[in-house]
């Protein structure tokens, strides 16, 4: 088991006039790969965040790997979360934001002195792989969108994660771009067995890319299945 939810529902939105998550329940397996959909307010970015423990709940348990995760202490070592827009610092090279993924397991005295040569090669090949090489020491503001995303990716695989949460991470990108992102997480998953789940607003997109599709409405599963022919599915459904 990789993570389940049993029953979470978060505190009650005045906005929404009901909880954000409404008595969720879904299992993901290791080395599944995951989209979650769903119109907005929904629900799947919050399900995506109450995982790391940035939502609290009003009742229910997550588990992420046997242990139970909760705001009061760290996120599951094994879970990177990739959020929407990069969250990239701009005036820093591309390299420089890979390397922000380890400020996490410095010491305040290892971080006056730098990041270790070993941290830096480690940036470095993640962003050869993901086709970065030549980009490494530019700024990331001077970077295309597509380029961005793919720099957040490798700022979160330098954490070594075998989970990879993405919140929407191709919003604002052209069909290229957009493709480019779901290619190389689709690779992620393919050549590394990670187990990842990405919210998703495009169906095609879900069904081209991910096994599984766990579909949300007004805080809760109104689907959990296979992703192939989804439009198909739920244009019946």
């Amino acid at each position: 088991m990789t993570i389940e939810c049993e029953k979470i529902t978060t505190p009650y939105s005045a906005t929404l006039n009901r909880p954000i998550l409404n008595e969720i329940s879904c299992k993901i397996h290791q080395g599944e790969f995951v989209a979650l959909l769903g119109l907005n307010g929904a629900g799947k970015s919050s399900l995506l965040k109450a995982i790391v423990g940035l939502v609290p709940l009003a009742k229910g348990v997550i588990k992420v790997n046997n242990s139970v995760q909760n705001q009061q202490k760290k996120h599951h070592p094994d879970v990177a979360m990739l959020f929407q827009g990069g969250g990239l610092i701009r005036q820093l090279s591309a390299i420089e934001n890979v390397l922000c993924g380890k400020l996490g397991s410095l010491s305040a005295w290892q971080s006056l002195w730098g990041f270790p040569k070993h941290d830096r090669r480690l940036a470095l090949e993640l962003l050869d792989r993901l086709g970065l090489k030549d980009q490494a020491y530019q700024k990331t503001a001077y970077l295309s969108g597509g380029q961005q995303q793919r720099v957040a990716i490798a700022r979160a695989l330098i954490q070594n994660p075998g989970i990879l949460l993405a919140d929407e991470p191709i919003t604002g990108l052209d069909v290229l771009a957009a493709k480019q992102v779901m290619e190389t997480l689709a690779k992620l998953h393919a050549e590394q067995g990670m187990t990842i789940v990405v919210v998703l607003h495009d169906l095609s997109l879900a069904a081209a890319y991910a096994q599984r599709a766990i579909v949300l409405e007004a805080g809760q599963i109104i689907y959990d299945g296979i992703s192939q022919n989804l439009p198909e599915i739920m244009q019946a459904g």
